[in-house]
């Protein structure tokens, strides 16, 4: 199963960079392999200031050794029961991930990740569990691209079982909460951790499903609106979002902050998922019933977007 989930995050890659370089010809793609040297390593493929995209990120990475102290700390907050042997846990990690942040205002970023863990105990027994998910961030909100969205992702995991869809969403919604501002970062898609039953071919399964999901759900939101016009004003509001979007990924993100205590991680691949611009003002309030308004209601209250 990890050599076919490894050939799934490569083929999903590559099926997302294909999509991304069809929307923006005149830009390419920079293809980056690297090593590391406590085990394994990945491909980054970056996009930047083309046309249509910003700033777009397609990562794959399959890596192995000894999990940290900080990081197995982490994972036993979360309920694991770690045995470490001699104080040491060897692990396998794989995944891809993904973040786009385009130049219109009126194209949503969208981040997806799908990912799978295996840690081996001290009595030689193995830990595994899948994680991932695939959520949107607008600017402005348009129910008609969240309604697509979220349908989408919906009928992804109503292939495997109907009460997937509805407790993914509502965990996306809890998981990218800024806390500090009171809002969720987007207005969310499916989340998940942890995913170890019914059985390890029934979670890849469905952990297929949603990456083959990811085109589908996002790239017509991109064609519908990478030519509409805008102004000024709907720029700027779109920096101060991805200010948002910065907060979480650097406070709460739980990804950022593995790749960030795992020895010999790749720091410019972790933070690939940063905009290559945003902004922060102080004190910016949008005034009441506007289009910035708008948004913010749905983000500090999220809403059912399929019934």
């Amino acid at each position: 199963l990890r050599s076919r989930m490894e050939l799934l995050i490569m083929d999903t890659q590559a099926e997302v960079c294909r999509a991304l370089a069809d929307l923006d010809p005149g830009a390419s793609f920079a293809v980056d392999s690297w090593e590391r040297k406590e085990g394994g390593g990945g491909i980054s493929c970056v996009l930047q200031d083309g046309e249509v995209f910003e700033k777009a990120g397609v990562n794959v990475s399959v890596v192995s050794g000894l999990l940290s102290e900080e990081a197995a700390r982490q994972m036993r907050s979360r309920g694991k029961s770690l045995k470490a042997k001699d104080g040491k846990l060897p692990f396998c990690a794989m995944g891809v991930s993904s973040v786009i942040h385009p130049k219109n205002p009126h194209v949503p970023t969208m981040h997806f990740n799908y990912r799978y863990f295996e840690i081996e105990e001290a009595d030689g027994t193995k830990q595994w569990w899948f994680g991932g998910g695939t959520d949107l961030t607008p600017t402005y909100l348009n129910e008609e691209d969240a309604v697509h969205f979220h349908k989408t992702l919906k009928e992804a995991c109503d292939k495997h079982d109907l009460k997937l869809y509805p407790k993914y969403k509502k965990w996306c919604d809890d998981y990218f909460y800024i806390k500090h501002r009171g809002e969720r970062r987007g207005i969310g898609g499916i989340f998940f951790d942890d995913m170890d039953s019914p059985s390890k071919e029934e979670v890849f399964q469905f952990v297929k499903s949603c990456a083959k999901a990811v085109v589908p759900c996002y790239i017509p939101i991109v064609k519908k609106h990478c030519h509409d016009s805008f102004t000024p004003e709907e720029k700027l509001w779109q920096q101060l979002r991805r200010g948002r979007y910065v907060e979480f990924n650097l406070v709460y993100d739980r990804g950022t902050k593995f790749g960030l205590l795992t020895p010999g991680s790749r720091i410019e691949s972790i933070l690939m998922s940063l905009p290559l611009t945003a902004r922060w003002e102080y004190m910016h309030n949008p005034p009441e019933s506007s289009k910035e308004a708008e948004i913010l209601e749905v983000l500090r209250n999220p809403k059912d977007w399929v019934h």
